[in-house]
């Protein structure tokens, strides 16, 4: 096969002959004109960068975003190059807007950060991956131990970026869970607030207030609060009359509320050995 036979076959319908044009762009001085030249050479440009777009477009991002990168890689071609240095523009643009794309997916793509050595395991993981399963037919799943071999990489960094290959996109707490059919999301597997912590930390804070009332008033307040008698009983029991014990009672709790607001507490719940 003859050489321009071949490279009519490489070019696209989307490869504009704009030599012309770049030429003149490169001898122009900066200004409204060669703007004007360099937005229509991205104008004709275009629909190749679309193109290499369209690659892309089965990775999770929406196409007209990707479209948006690859427009703007194609930008920064047409501003950077100089066709005086020999070549054409299609081989020199190409690598730029492709470049850009993959920056994308690096940087933006991920729904949380992720490191950069990280993302490459996972890129080399899933190519791979795919060309064994391809290999080998269809329903069977490449080991690790292939994985590593055909990639040339390390059995823990096959496992580190086949862990990365699900973590493209975080999972919504309201996605329903794999196999429920009744709603069941993840979101219900979740622990929820445990409301007697706060009784926890009431008691701990009054327990010093506690300790410097009176032995009696310490006694009717654990009767109280604690056997869960009623003044009467408690009364009873102490030989004094129920409004004795209800004035006790209320000027304790008096007591111990005006101390714990008025000042931090200092002393430190025990910590078990």
């Amino acid at each position: 096969m003859s050489a321009t036979r071949a490279d009519a076959r490489r070019r696209h319908d989307d490869s504009p002959d704009t030599a012309a044009d770049f030429e003149r762009l490169a001898a122009m001085p900066d200004g409204p004109e060669r703007e004007a030249l360099a937005e229509k050479l991205v104008e004709a440009w275009l629909p190749m960068a679309h193109r290499l777009a369209r690659r892309y477009r089965n990775r999770g991002e929406n196409l007209e975003d990707l479209e948006q990168v690859a427009a703007l890689g194609l930008v920064k071609a047409v501003d950077r190059y100089d066709p005086r240095r020999g070549g054409a523009f299609q081989p020199y643009a190409i690598p730029t807007i492709v470049g850009e794309l993959k920056r994308h997916f690096r940087d933006c793509a991920w729904d949380l950060h992720v490191p950069r050595r990280v993302q490459e395991l996972r890129n080399k993981v899933r190519v791979t991956i795919k060309e064994l399963a391809t290999a080998e037919g269809a329903g069977h799943s490449p080991t690790v131990a292939q994985v590593a071999e055909a990639a040339g990489m390390s059995e823990e960094d096959v496992l580190t970026g086949m862990e990365a290959i699900d973590s493209f996109r975080s999972l919504s707490l309201d996605a329903e869970l794999a196999g429920a059919d009744d709603g069941y999301s993840l979101a219900d597997t979740l622990g929820r607030p445990e409301a007697r912590y706060e009784t926890v930390i009431a008691r701990e804070a009054v327990k010093p207030c506690l300790h410097r009332l009176p032995e009696r008033e310490q006694h009717i307040l654990y009767l109280r609060f604690f056997r869960d008698m009623t003044q009467s009983s408690i009364a009873e029991e102490l030989g004094i009359s129920q409004m004795h014990v209800s004035r006790l009672i209320s000027r304790s709790c008096r007591t111990i509320r005006d101390q714990v607001e008025a000042e931090p507490q200092t002393e430190q719940v025990p910590v078990p050995a």
